[in-house]
């Protein structure tokens, strides 16, 4: 008993956990990007650090060089000139430096391997935080239109804020024109009124109009 109320307990934890992931997604997706983007310019410091110790082993390995080169010219000319105790401290000095020079150069060798694996590392994570700002924002996009499909699907066809506006313009729509019922209304109390009667009359040439007409002022500006 106790091993299934766990398990069910384990299974409702981890669907609370999915649901929780994909209603902040984006947010968490931005977290990842914000923390990539912190570990990628951890790794530009260390490298530019690898970079310097790199210049300065140079620098160095040069400079050992440059002594190795100026002491073998003076012992030779030590030799040269019969000098055998000062040839031999300078093949001494020598030596030592050529020692030197070798653990040197190891050591830049050693640099240069691990600089290149570091700038490679460094140039797949700037593409891959690329990609992933290019993810997100479409991620972004996605996540808008779920929301709108969403906030549509919650409203019912044929019921609620659509049923309200529908009905809305079907009473604006059957309003009667206030226009024309006053022709309507004048056109009623003519014909209570006998008035419209005249006037046909005179339509068909018997008598003058009541009203004066366009057509009359046309008629006397004429003649």
């Amino acid at each position: 008993m106790f091993a299934t109320l766990k398990t069910l307990i384990s299974g409702a934890n981890t669907r609370a956990e999915e649901n929780l992931r994909d209603q902040y997604s984006v947010e968490l997706i931005t977290q990842k990007i914000r923390e990539s983007e912190d570990a990628l310019k951890a790794a530009k410091l260390t490298l530019a650090s690898l970079i310097q110790r790199q210049r300065a082993e140079t620098r160095q390995v040069e400079t050992l060089e440059g002594r190795v080169a100026d002491l073998m010219s003076r012992a030779r000319e030590a030799l040269e000139g019969g000098r055998q105790d000062l040839a031999s401290t300078a093949a001494q000095a020598v030596a030592d430096l050529e020692n030197d020079l070798t653990v040197r150069r190891t050591t830049q060798d050693r640099l240069d391997r691990r600089i290149l694996q570091l700038r490679q590392s460094v140039e797949a994570a700037s593409r891959r935080i690329l990609d992933l700002k290019q993810g997100a924002i479409a991620a972004k996009a996605v996540k808008r239109e779920q929301g709108i499909q969403r906030r549509l699907s919650k409203v019912p066809a044929g019921s609620g804020a659509m049923d309200e506006a529908e009905a809305l313009i079907s009473r604006v729509m059957e309003q009667d024109d206030p226009f024309e019922q006053g022709e309507i209304l004048r056109e009623i109390e003519e014909g209570l009124t006998h008035g419209r009667v005249a006037d046909d009359l005179a339509d068909a040439g018997f008598g003058p109009r009541s009203n004066s007409t366009a057509a009359d002022v046309l008629l006397r500006l004429k003649s």
